[in-house]
């Protein structure tokens, strides 16, 4: 069975998508969609390394909505947008990972859907 996660405790999708969706039988597997730095009050900050650290707060939830841990992570894409420290990309990653080490793909991009995005970040989580 699948379910669509989306957790109240994040901002809502931007369009006609979900966070998350989560298959149970027989593993919970959980793929989000790319996740934005957006804050439950809709704004964003500046910085790129303010904005990923934003982004895992908003995985963290998508997660515990699904009753999932960072540590049920295996595969993580991340989207960067050309130009920005790369370095704070992957320190956010390797702080909010604590240690586990899924699958990861990151890539320069021109720019994602909203200006102000500097980073967006898909995560495949099984338990």
């Amino acid at each position: 069975m699948n379910y669509k996660i989306n957790p109240r405790t994040i901002n809502s999708p931007a369009a006609n998508y979900s966070h998350a969706v989560l298959s149970t039988n027989p593993q919970k597997i959980m793929h989000t969609s790319g996740v934005v730095p957006v804050a439950t009050d809709g704004h964003t900050p500046t910085a790129i390394g303010d904005q990923a650290d934003l982004v895992w707060v908003n995985i963290s939830e998508i997660l515990n909505e699904a009753h999932l841990e960072l540590s049920d992570i295996v595969s993580i894409a991340t989207y960067v947008v050309q130009g920005n420290d790369l370095g704070e990309a992957m320190r956010s990653r390797d702080e909010n990972l604590q240690g586990h080490k899924p699958a990861s793909t990151l890539v320069v991009v021109p720019e994602l859907a909203k200006p102000e995005w500097l980073i967006e970040i898909a995560v495949v989580a099984v338990k």
